[in-house]
């Protein structure tokens, strides 16, 4: 997974998190945090950006609603 994968992380995030932690509420260091944890994110952690970030959090509150 690379950082483009907007909605594929966000899936992966809802499915390992979703009962835990609330997508409105995570703050952008730690949203890049769980990404990079993710088991298949293979991607540069210069190549991320908060508007990488903000579509990521977004697919996520679109997933869990």
């Amino acid at each position: 997974m690379k950082w483009t994968d907007t909605r594929r992380i966000a899936e992966e995030l809802y499915d390992l998190h979703g009962e835990t932690i609330d997508p409105k509420t995570v703050r952008f260091t730690q949203l890049r945090d769980l990404i990079m944890a993710l088991p298949e994110f293979d991607d540069d952690p210069a190549r991320c950006g908060e508007r990488i970030l903000e579509a990521v959090q977004q697919a996520w509150i679109e997933e869990a609603e």
